[in-house]
């Protein structure tokens, strides 16, 4: 089941993934304050709270993906996620897979936070908006997966 946010002063639909995490942590926080038998379900495989689950579950990790133009040729991709073993690998290929050509990057981690900063082109030019989208997409649905692959290693 999937969960619409709208506005209540424009009727729009809420769309940042800022503000949609920000919701998601202030409606899992409030289960737990005024909830906590409802820990075991929320507990994203660990313990946090009353009780801890009977199994992991699978949820999103809280991820902040950017893109910004970086000159006409190029584009600036910034990801921030939790950190895992062969997660650069995996960034790199879904970049790839959707033909964006990876030129540089760095990747860094801060203790389970995993920064990224990648310049990336299309056929040679920095990414237009609808395929900014399409990156940040694809990179939120794989990236809310807590397993690697073993083809990934």
């Amino acid at each position: 089941m999937a969960l619409v946010l709208f506005c209540s002063s424009t009727g729009r639909k809420v769309e940042d993934p800022e503000l949609l995490e920000a919701i998601r942590l202030t409606i899992i926080n409030n289960l737990l304050e005024y909830h906590p038998e409802s820990s075991s379900q929320l507990a994203m495989g660990a313990t946090f709270g009353v009780e801890p689950p009977k199994e992991k579950v699978d949820v999103d990790i809280a991820t902040h993906i950017r893109v910004d133009d970086d000159g006409p040729d190029r584009s600036l991709l910034y990801v921030e996620t939790a950190d895992r073993p062969g997660l650069l690998v995996d960034l790199v290929k879904i970049i790839t897979d959707i033909n964006i050509t990876v030129e540089s990057g760095e990747f860094d981690t801060e203790g389970l936070l995993a920064k990224a900063k990648f310049h990336v082109s299309y056929k040679g030019k920095a990414i237009i908006r609808p395929l900014q989208q399409v990156l940040a997409n694809s990179l939120r649905y794989f990236l809310r997966r807590p397993t690697t692959e073993e083809a990934s290693f």
